[in-house]
């Protein structure tokens, strides 16, 4: 096996983030969420635990409403959490009201300002940025409206009641190390990053990267963002193969880039190149099964969204989860081995 010495800057790795490998900037995004914070001993952060100790309850807005705020609906990934939600929420007895912002700050302002006047008893959110959301969750948890945040973190705790999400990191590392393998160890690639308002980018491309580099034989020749869509996806790998045809391989931060990764590298007769994805979606497990994808890290978003809902529930009937704030949910290395277990988002043993 061909891996550099680098022990030591491994253990480094481990708590920074490389938001572009090759030549890209970088992200102040923590390279793996920890489910709750390591205490440290300081007085400060004592304090900031006690604060947090002694937070109110806060009872929801006095309607049976529980609104479910995600990215747009045409991603299935975003579909899925969204329908998810909303059927565990009326089992549960509650009305539900779903909206997408389109990962816009402006218009997830304005969905709480709603949820805020149609006085929800809580929100679920998979928000539009992990800086422009905390204005919006304090909004509404001073109005007694307590939010559950789902598959993106924010970068305040104590605002939010929980935030659950997929354990990008593990899954992002796990599911290089079996492109490295595809890879045979060596070649050169490219990597499709997401958007840098989304901590999720900076963990992936940063997980990636501590997997990959452990190998002098694997060189990243070019980066582009591809702000998580497909079409954008298509059109920077149609470049990225125009400057750099010996590339025999592509990261890409999610599915969806990963998708028109594929297509732009059949459209060019380019079978021989290797792609992964993050997320899980039935267009990947497709293309794997095709043979025109190495694998994809499956984000668990159906049960996270189902786990947002029931402790939004028990909240509302105990006031307390009685969990940490941040969560984390194992993702699952999906290829070829294993693709037929996942539908929808779904992995069944």
């Amino acid at each position: 096996m061909k891996k550099k010495m680098l022990g030591v800057l491994l253990s480094m790795a481990m708590t920074t983030v490389l938001l572009a490998g090759c030549g890209g900037g970088s992200d102040s995004a923590s390279s793996e969420p920890a489910a709750e914070d390591t205490a440290s001993g300081t007085e400060e952060e004592a304090l900031d635990e006690d604060a947090k100790a002694e937070r109110e309850v806060l009872p929801g807005g006095g309607s049976n409403i529980i609104y479910i705020i995600t990215p747009s609906n045409s991603n299935p990934f975003f579909k899925t959490e969204s329908d998810t939600a909303a059927a565990k929420a009326k089992e549960l007895g509650y009305d539900v009201k779903a909206s997408s912002h389109d990962d816009d700050a402006t218009k997830q302002m304005e969905l709480f300002e709603s949820a805020i006047a149609d006085k929800a008893a809580a929100i679920i959110c998979d928000n539009a940025g992990a800086d422009a959301t905390i204005e919006a969750v304090q909004k509404a948890a001073e109005a007694g409206i307590p939010t559950f945040l789902i598959d993106r973190e924010i970068n305040q705790e104590g605002v939010a009641i929980s935030q659950i999400v997929a354990n990008n990191y593990q899954g992002a590392k796990a599911i290089a190390e079996k492109w490295v393998e595809d890879m045979g160890e060596e070649g050169k690639y490219a990597e499709l990053l997401g958007k840098e308002s989304d901590t999720n980018a900076g963990v992936r491309s940063s997980a990636f990267h501590e997997v990959i580099d452990q190998y002098d034989t694997l060189e990243c020749v070019a980066t582009q963002t591809a702000n998580w869509e497909q079409t954008e996806g298509y059109e920077k790998t149609e470049t990225i193969l125009q400057s750099n045809p010996e590339i025999t391989g592509i990261i890409c931060g999610n599915d969806t880039m990963a998708v028109g990764a594929a297509e732009a590298c059949v459209a060019a007769g380019r079978t021989d190149i290797k792609i992964i994805g993050v997320d899980g979606s039935d267009e990947a497990a497709a293309l794997i099964r095709d043979g025109k994808m190495t694998g994809t890290a499956l984000q668990q978003c159906a049960l996270i969204a189902e786990m947002a809902v029931e402790q939004a529930d028990q909240y509302l009937k105990e006031g307390t989860t009685g969990l940490v704030e941040k969560q984390l949910v194992d993702c699952v290395a999906i290829t070829a081995d294993n693709v037929d277990k996942l539908q929808t988002f779904v992995y069944t043993e």
